[in-house]
């Protein structure tokens, strides 16, 4: 026998939630990817100086997130099938998988916000290493050259501060290719400013996406367990 009155309403309204949750899981997924082959977080994170590689803690948090927008997709159709048959087992189960979600995503939050400023911080290290490799290298043998023109290429910045970005191509234009008047114009263009922006704002979008995806999953969590409730009753009458 099938639910009626406002846990049908329930019902249905836990598969549109469902459904969202599904396309969010998908948007997740694909946001996830694009971060991933981004051309300006590649450029600069697949570098590799000597024998040091560039910080990858940033990678860490993508690839959580491509398993969590993967699971839930998973768990999104697991809840509109098991809304639309009414069946106690898997709406269990969603519930279970909902709360382990929530747990990981709070977790993962937890991470993102101790390490949010540490990712930059290790990016810009690694480009003061790479700065004062170029500076000093007597030859090309370094490849700290190459390193640092991906930096000013990718990201449109000379050296690590103003004043020494806007010095630079004055005695170092192998290094950067702007002018002594452009880099005047654009003297706060320095390359530790332009790491700062590049992954706060990155962060800034996945940290959207994490709240929405709670408050949704908050909803479905209430929406289980009033739906299960509901079944259970009309299975006794």
């Amino acid at each position: 026998m099938g639910v009626e009155g406002c846990t049908k309403c329930i019902k249905y309204l836990l598969f549109v939630f469902n459904f969202i949750f599904w396309l969010a899981g998908g948007i997740i997924l694909g946001v996830a990817l694009w971060l991933r082959h981004d051309s300006q977080t590649t450029n600069i994170l697949y570098l590799q100086l000597g024998d040091k590689q560039a910080p990858n803690t940033f990678y860490v948090g993508i690839y959580i997130l491509i398993a969590v927008g993967a699971v839930m997709m998973f768990v999104g159709f697991l809840g509109c099938y098991g809304a639309i048959q009414e069946s106690q087992c898997l709406l269990g189960t969603f519930f279970t998988c909902l709360v382990i979600l929530f747990a990981c995503e709070v977790a993962a939050g937890i991470w993102g916000f101790v390490n949010k400023d540490q990712i930059a911080k290790d990016v810009k290290q690694f480009y003061d290493q790479a700065f004062q490799q170029a500076l000093m290298a007597d030859s090309d043998s370094s490849n700290g050259k190459a390193v640092v023109r991906t930096f000013h290429e990718t990201l449109d910045c000379c050296g690590p501060d103003a004043v020494v970005g806007t010095l630079t191509p004055l005695w170092r234009d192998d290094l950067c290719s702007k002018d002594f008047l452009k880099g005047l114009l654009e003297a706060d263009a320095s390359c530790h400013k332009k790491i700062d922006e590049l992954f706060s704002a990155k962060l800034y979008l996945i940290g959207i996406a994490a709240i929405v995806v709670a408050v949704i999953m908050i909803f479905e969590m209430i929406l289980s367990m009033v739906l299960c409730c509901g079944i259970r009753n009309s299975s006794v009458y």
